[in-house]
């Protein structure tokens, strides 16, 4: 039944190579992107005071302009 002189195929170990491969660009494209991201933060902090208070600047402009 099994003959041993017959060549398995290696189409499945292909295909398994193939998918982890494609897996690990992945993966490696997502991790540089986010240390590139974090990198870029950390050098550049955001201003979190500045659009609060161009908020809290828009309300008061709004504020005035109704009661007027």
């Amino acid at each position: 039944m099994n003959d041993p002189r017959k060549k398995k195929n290696p189409t499945l170990g292909i295909a398994v190579f193939i998918v982890v491969v494609v897996l690990l660009v992945i993966a490696t494209i997502l991790y540089n992107a986010i240390s590139e991201k974090r990198e870029y933060d950390r050098e550049n902090p955001a201003d979190s005071t500045a659009p609060a208070a161009s908020a809290a600047a828009a309300a008061v402009n709004a504020a005035k302009g109704a009661s007027q």
